[in-house]
């Protein structure tokens, strides 16, 4: 019963309309209104901002979005492990089974459904991946996961679903409904190795209240009124840990890797991450 009350509420509502709503609602910088959504926040949700840069924010927007104290988190510089980029729970994860992802048990999708190409969902054919879901008061930027530079990002506009737990077991194929944004982050070539470089996907996928992504390589902000283009070319790098962009609220990161990767011994369903953390293995050949 709990539930169906759950589902019923955050998704059976006018997803889109109550998304913009609460994305102009939230940049209210009248200090009456932040103080009380803000202390309405820390009622209904672990919030701890004990690690934030500032505690002085503007609006409850200024606090979604809030930086970290320099030193928060460690990431991890082993050269083979590509880091998570972001705080967040481990949703469903392993190996890709050809070209099918679960999104929660017995929920499958299609990889090329969720990135919008066929020939893209092959190059990872066989591969790994980890969704990682981040709740409304969890830190809400993310970063690169190892050494990497950025020469394409897809955007692909959709609904706004709730994506908690509740929400992927009961509606079918729910990431390839939302919006998301595909970024290609082409991994830096080790200065001993021959080989070809590789590419791993972060796909940040919105969701009701979010609905607005910013890459900080990027001149526009990716949401809901956002008309294109779809392919947008870019050249940005990064070294491992160097924050990309940011959600306007909590959503999901899902993380997919070439053929020969494989998820660190740590990576289960539930487990509880950090910015940094190892998240997998690169073949050391």
């Amino acid at each position: 019963m709990q539930e169906d009350l759950n589902f019923l509420l955050t998704n059976r509502i006018p997803r889109a309309s109550l998304t913009r709503f609460m994305g102009w609602f939230s940049k209210i910088e009248h200090p009456l209104v932040r103080d009380l959504s803000i202390w309405l926040w820390t009622r209904f949700a672990d919030l701890d901002l004990s690690d934030a840069k500032k505690t002085d924010f503007t609006s409850l927007h200024d606090c979604f979005t809030r930086e970290l104290k320099p030193g928060a988190r460690v990431v991890d510089q082993s050269e083979h492990v590509l880091t998570s980029p972001c705080d967040g729970i481990v949703g469903t994860c392993g190996s890709v089974d050809g070209i099918r992802v679960f999104q929660a048990k017995g929920f499958a999708y299609e990889l090329s459904d969720l990135l919008g190409s066929q020939a893209l969902a092959e190059q990872y054919r066989d591969g790994s991946y980890v969704t990682i879901r981040l709740t409304s008061s969890m830190y809400h930027r993310f970063h690169a996961p190892l050494d990497c530079r950025v020469k394409h990002v897809t955007y692909i506009s959709g609904d706004t679903w709730n994506v908690n737990p509740i929400a992927l077991k009961r509606v079918e194929r729910l990431f390839c409904k939302n919006e998301r944004v595909v970024v290609h982050a082409q991994v830096a070539k080790r200065q001993d190795s021959d080989s070809a470089a590789q590419t791993i996907l972060l796909v940040p996928v919105a969701a009701i209240l979010v609905a607005c992504i910013r890459l900080r390589f990027l001149d526009v902000l990716l949401h809901l009124r956002y008309k294109g283009p779809n392919e947008i070319p870019c050249d940005a790098r990064f070294a491992k840990g160097s924050e990309m962009g940011w959600f306007e609220h909590g959503s999901t990161i899902i993380v997919f890797a070439p053929k020969g990767f494989r998820l660190h011994r740590s990576i289960a369903d539930g487990h509880r991450l950090r910015m940094g953390e190892p998240l997998m293995e690169m073949p050391l050949a």
